[in-house]
């Protein structure tokens, strides 16, 4: 095999790794964000868990974060604006990220 083959295969499987990474930290961030959420809305334990992937499976509606985004929204109503939201949403992919880190 050739350099050139070599550092194609790397390229690839750090691409693959970086997707696989991403994916991972999406659906982390959603769980905690349904957490959260389910702890908006009162609800604890298997409830609060239950709910929590309710919100992990909404994102596989669309590509992007608009379909978990309003999953979250429509539930919590006027209970938290647009920006609270997004910024939740923020802060938790930075905690979900941290915490795949330190799993690896």
């Amino acid at each position: 095999m050739s350099t050139f083959d070599d550092r194609e295969n790397a390229f690839e499987n750090k691409f693959a790794h970086d997707a696989q990474m991403q994916f991972k930290a999406e659906a982390r961030r959603n769980k905690l964000l349904g957490l959260w959420v389910a702890e908006q809305l009162g609800k604890t334990g298997d409830e609060a868990e239950a709910y929590a992937t309710e919100v992990v499976k909404s994102d596989f509606e669309e590509a992007g974060d608009d379909d978990v985004f309003r999953k979250v929204a429509g539930d919590l109503g006027a209970a938290a604006s647009e920006e609270d939201i997004r910024a939740k949403m923020t802060e938790l992919m930075a905690v979900a990220k941290a915490q795949l880190l330190e799993e690896s």
